[in-house]
């Protein structure tokens, strides 16, 4: 058999003494330059590799840190306690009840048997395809429902649903509901104020929110507590002016007068005449603040400081205080007001009545507008609005509660003959029902006017004096015979009870004009008048039906108001009429 030459020639090396490694079959043939490159690249591998280390280890120390950190460490938010709100009387209006938030990883809830989806859904109060849809997301966290009820949580927790894990946090309760809304207002479901004293001291109520550090497995479970990064700190309690007794009686007062006179909306407004405080501010309609799913913004609306009108009658008393400020008039002045009407620059103003010839304290209870533009024309504009300006028409007040309105007042230089006029009687112009009770601080005190404010005072304020306290006794004279039997406001007579104000009757300006059908009635009055304690401002918004101003429908409300409100702070009564008289045809004010 014939063989391989090659391993013939590998015996006979053999055979000849001739090392294997040394063999002819094992020469290597490849060229020298292919090893050294070989060697090379190697050698650059290894030291890429070394650099990488190097770098890893050295110089990324911090960021693989933190990137490990993220994968397992967590940094919950621990909420802070929302200060509590009180009354005066250290009545709780608003507090934080503990909830949960329920949040879910949604790939592994998923993955849950479906009865325990299902279940879950009907606790959750929602339906079964919702919480589907929900949990059908790419996100590995979602919140599925925020403040639920640690009932609810309770059961939700028995169901023992992979994936499924809740947070702490709290829900604002409401105690009075609709009738204090408009003061406390509410927040939104991230603790934050959204109307009202919630808004106004947002960051008082709110405290400061804590962490801490934990370390959490693949399923969201705590397995490793690291401590406290930020300790939380609780809000700081509130304690508002509002009398919760007096905020009842408002509202209902309100509330009554609305339905019963067919209006479209009411409000009114009381404060301490000694302090300035806001004791309580009732608008209708309202809204439950703990249920909000129906909120309108006819609701939402507090008309008592947002909704601005032309104050109409009440104004007349502050034209006639300045006449008497300046001695340019007393209060036993005589004015003819015949025929019941007069004509400035081509334009008629009127009356209601033709009353004749009136001394300024009878031009005041018939609520002359002749008489009263007559009283105008002895007082320089510059000197009416300076007087306006005072008493803060035309200006956004500053008392610490969101969204008040300035009204308008235009300067008095741009003031034609009839304008001056019409404003001289409250028309030209525009204030809130609370600007407008605060101007009669001037009658209700001795001629100077304070600050208002809806948290408790501590200490009773200065006020700036506008006129002497002689002319505001005069003027609450006046504003007591309006209320008498043979003044414009007999409905506003309170059993037992000295009382004084002035009506209003306003048109509101559709599409540019005056309405003959839409219209405001107000009443502003001051109790007892033997020694004021209360201002007491009432709004009635289109009243529909036969009776419609002020003096209708205004002030009996403010009759109601005043006498439950001056029972409730036990003060005395100051007059021995009991039997109040009305006459069968009260007369009204001119408008």
């Amino acid at each position: 058999m014939k063989r391989d030459k090659p391993f013939t020639t590998g015996r006979v090396a053999a055979a000849k003494g001739m090392a294997f490694s040394k063999s002819p079959v094992l020469a290597v043939r490849l060229p020298d330059w292919r090893s050294r490159v070989m060697l090379f690249v190697l050698f650059a591998a290894f030291a890429a590799l070394g650099l990488r280390a190097l770098w890893l280890q050295g110089m990324s120390t911090q960021f693989l840190q933190k990137q490990g950190k993220s994968r397992y460490e967590r940094t919950l938010e621990l909420p802070a306690t929302r200060g509590k709100i009180m009354d005066r009387n250290g009545e709780v209006l608003a507090s934080s009840l503990p909830v949960k938030a329920v949040w879910a990883i949604p790939e592994d809830v998923l993955a849950s048997p479906p009865e325990k989806l299902r279940e879950l859904a009907r606790l959750l109060e929602m339906p079964e395809s919702e919480l589907r849809k929900k949990l059908d997301s790419d996100r590995t966290f979602v919140y599925l429902k925020r403040q639920v009820e640690m009932d609810v949580i309770a059961k939700i927790e028995k169901l023992k649903i992979s994936g499924l894990d809740t947070r702490k946090e709290y829900k604002r309760f409401y105690p009075q509901g609709e009738v204090m809304t408009h003061m406390v207002g509410f927040t939104n479901v991230e603790d934050v104020g959204q109307e009202g004293m919630e808004l106004a001291q947002q960051k008082s109520l709110v405290g400061a929110v804590g962490s801490r550090r934990v370390i959490k497995d693949r399923l969201g479970r705590i397995v490793e507590d690291l401590g406290f990064s930020r300790e939380p700190h609780d809000g700081k309690d509130l304690t508002l002016s509002v009398d919760s007794k007096l905020q009842y009686i408002a509202f209902t007062s309100v509330k009554n007068a609305v339905e019963k006179f067919n209006a479209q909306a009411g409000g009114a407004v009381v404060l301490d005449v000694q302090t300035g405080e806001v004791l309580a501010m009732a608008n209708y309609p309202s809204y439950n603040p703990n249920d909000r799913s129906k909120l309108t913004g006819e609701q939402l609306r507090n008309r008592v400081i947002t909704d601005t009108f032309e104050p109409g009658s009440t104004i007349k008393p502050v034209t006639v205080a300045l006449g008497l400020e300046t001695k340019r008039i007393t209060p036993n002045t005589v004015f003819d007001t015949s025929p019941g009407r007069i004509t400035i620059t081509g334009k008629t103003i009127r009356d209601t009545h033709n009353y004749g010839v009136r001394t300024v304290g009878g031009i005041i209870q018939k609520s002359s507008n002749i008489g009263v533009v007559k009283i105008s024309q002895l007082i320089p504009p510059q000197e009416m609005w300076e007087m306006y300006t005072k008493l803060g028409y035309g200006q956004a007040p500053r008392f610490g509660f969101p969204g008040p309105t300035a009204g308008r007042v235009r300067p008095w230089k741009s003031w034609k003959p009839i304008e001056y006029a019409n404003m001289a009687f409250g028309h030209g112009l525009s204030v809130s029902l609370l600007q407008m009770a605060r101007s009669y601080m001037i009658f209700a005190r001795n001629g100077d006017i304070i600050p208002l404010s809806f948290v408790k005072m501590d200490e009773r304020p200065v006020g700036q004096q506008v006129i002497s306290p002689k002319t505001a006794a005069q003027v609450r004279t006046m504003l007591e015979s309006v209320v008498s039997p043979e003044g414009t406001a007999s409905k506003a007579q309170v059993p037992g009870y000295r009382v004084g104000g002035k009506t209003g009757t306003a048109e509101k300006i559709v599409n540019g004009h005056y309405s003959r059908t839409d219209n405001i009635g107000y009443f502003v009055g001051i109790a007892p008048m033997s020694k004021p304690r209360f201002i007491i401002a009432v709004m009635v918004d289109n009243p529909r039906g036969a009776l419609r101003t002020g003096g209708s429908v205004a002030a009996p409300t403010f009759a109601d108001l005043a006498a439950n409100a001056l029972r409730a702070h036990n003060i005395p009564p100051d007059s021995s009429v009991t039997d109040i008289i009305i006459p069968e045809e009260p007369l009204e004010e001119s408008w």
